[in-house]
């Protein structure tokens, strides 16, 4: 690997993370990137998810850090993406190349449009131990399976769906979200790994 690209790979993923933490939409930047650098796009998937699960860890110790979490509702609401996460990852592999690209090409756009919104203000926001609508739990399972398959946005995807169905207060649904994606990263990475689809000097 040449010094211009671990320079760019290491300012594209400070950035990546910062914005992965607060919001989400850091691989919009980071697969572009891992792409622009040589690798196919199905080996850009898989790579992208190393630095997914470190920045998640930190994120995720800092909130605790901070005193700021409630792990028992996170663990909860972390075990419904992971069958999504399983199938998702498990399509992503098995998807033919070119089909990828053209998908990767329409969400890269989706999310670019996404950021311009925010779901923040658009609910009322509540206590912190109000109990989840039931109808939050299907809707980690889908985001698993978007998550395990591309990734891209899908912290804007989790952020409204707390946003919408658990209203809580900004810093705890994004506490939650970094939580939840760590965990349903794990056997993603996994089954990328298992198919050779990670590049671990890019990652």
């Amino acid at each position: 690997m040449e010094l211009w690209q671990i320079a760019l790979l290491f300012g594209v993923g400070s950035m990546a993370g910062m914005i992965n933490v607060l919001a989400g939409g850091g691989s919009s930047l980071t697969l572009p990137a891992l792409i622009f650098l040589g690798l196919d796009s199905a080996l850009a998937n898989g790579t992208n998810r190393v630095a997914i699960i470190i920045q998640n860890i930190f994120a995720t110790a800092s909130f605790k850090q901070q005193q700021v979490s409630n792990f028992n509702l996170s663990f909860k609401l972390a075990l419904w993406p992971l069958p999504g996460a399983d199938l998702g990852a498990k399509k992503a592999v098995r998807n033919r190349y070119e089909w990828l690209q053209t998908i990767l090409a329409i969400v890269l756009i989706g999310v670019i449009i996404s950021m311009f919104f925010s779901p923040a203000g658009k609910k009322t926001i509540t206590d912190t131990d109000e109990k989840p609508s039931w109808l939050l739990y299907p809707a980690m399972l889908g985001v698993g399976f978007y998550g395990g398959f591309i990734q891209v946005g899908v912290g804007f995807l989790i952020m409204e769906s707390l946003f919408h169905h658990l209203r809580n207060y900004l810093v705890y649904v994004t506490m939650h979200k970094v939580l939840i994606v760590l965990i349903y990263t794990i056997p993603a990475l996994a089954i990328f790994i298992r198919n050779d689809k990670v590049d671990w000097l890019f990652g």
